[in-house]
């Protein structure tokens, strides 16, 4: 029974590692398997634990191979080197990607005031909001934000690029059949010039059905499990393909960019899945190369990594971290780069 036990995880571990190679539409199952990898590790990992256990030692063989092939998934998520401060204070570019969540929709400015207060103190350079709000944002606190950040690019409404640098030109992709968007902007940082991608990916749609089934519950209908669950699973299927298709549109506009690329944003998706492979290409995960501990991103009940930076292998990573702001159901995250 263990055996069989092993040989299923096992299988399934694999489909998930290579589930993100294949888009998601018309392979639904295998992409899903990409989400429950880290349950799939902690169960080899107990499988192997018995094993060794009850000294079965070509059984054991099984799971060590498993996790042997886990090891770059893993450092998408867990770096064991601690934070190198010394490094943060070289000579850099300092990028921030912060998902704001139209700052509350408050209206006094304080929020959007103590977040440029922290871009102050951290010294960034280039800052990329997502779900940004104007009447909370620039319009609310013009004068701050613009004698910090004197140059601006804006995508959609929800989409903003703050930069020290001047600002060459810049770009809004549209998403077909939804709100969500990108945008790049060629930035010129002291004699060169790089593109910055600021990306909003679709969400999974998961907290608004829970929502829904809470507000009927209040209401006192009663929610069938079966019908949540459906739900649940239909809005996070649709959401996958639609990422898909925005990564794809994401990749392309990158693909035909000559200048070295930062990219960064939240892509409401988790690493290994079909978008994180397709926007990271042949770039560098900024986490994976400089990065520290265990990162998670998302601030709610899923303590999961789906906001990100990465760049050209031309360019060098020197520090990555987040800050623990929280004024957004979003952490943001914080690169330094040598140019």
């Amino acid at each position: 029974m263990f055996l069989t036990a092993q040989m299923i995880i096992s299988v399934m571990t694999f489909m998930g590692l290579y589930g993100g190679d294949v888009s998601p539409i018309g392979h639904t199952a295998g992409a899903m398997l990409v989400y429950i990898l880290p349950v799939l590790i902690l169960a080899n990992s107990v499988l192997l634990v018995y094993w060794l256990v009850r000294r079965r030692w070509l059984f054991a063989i099984i799971p060590v191979v498993t996790l042997l092939c886990c090891i770059p998934y893993i450092g998408t998520l867990v770096q064991f080197r601690s934070l190198d401060k010394k490094a943060d204070a070289q000579a850099g570019l300092k990028i921030a990607s912060y998902n704001v969540a139209m700052f509350g929709r408050e209206t006094s400015g304080f929020m959007a005031q103590d977040i440029l207060a922290e871009m102050r103190r951290q010294k960034v350079d280039i800052l990329c909001m997502q779900e940004y709000n104007e009447t909370s944002g620039d319009k609310k606190n013009s004068e701050s934000y613009k004698e910090y950040f004197p140059y601006m690019a804006v995508g959609r409404n929800d989409m903003v690029i703050y930069s020290r640098y001047p600002i060459k030109a810049s770009k809004a992709i549209l998403f077909d059949y939804t709100n969500n968007s990108a945008q790049w902007a060629d930035i010129e940082v002291k004699g060169h010039e790089i593109r910055v991608f600021n990306v909003h990916l679709q969400t999974t749609g998961i907290s608004g059905t829970l929502h829904q089934a809470d507000k009927l519950r209040i209401q006192n209908y009663e929610v069938e499990n079966s019908r949540l669950l459906s739900a649940i699973f239909g809005n996070y299927t649709l959401g996958m393909m639609f990422r898909a298709t925005q990564a794809i549109t994401v990749a392309n506009e990158k693909r035909s960019c000559e200048k070295p690329v930062v990219l960064c944003g939240d892509f409401n998706d988790v690493p290994y899945s079909f978008v994180y492979n397709t926007l990271l290409g042949h770039m560098v995960d900024g986490f994976k190369e400089c990065g520290s501990g265990y990162m998670y991103t998302f601030r709610g009940k899923k303590a999961v990594r789906i906001d990100y930076i990465f760049h050209d292998p031309v360019l060098k990573g020197l520090t990555y971290y987040r800050s623990d702001l929280t004024y957004s159901d979003h952490y943001p995250v914080f690169m330094k780069i040598a140019l």
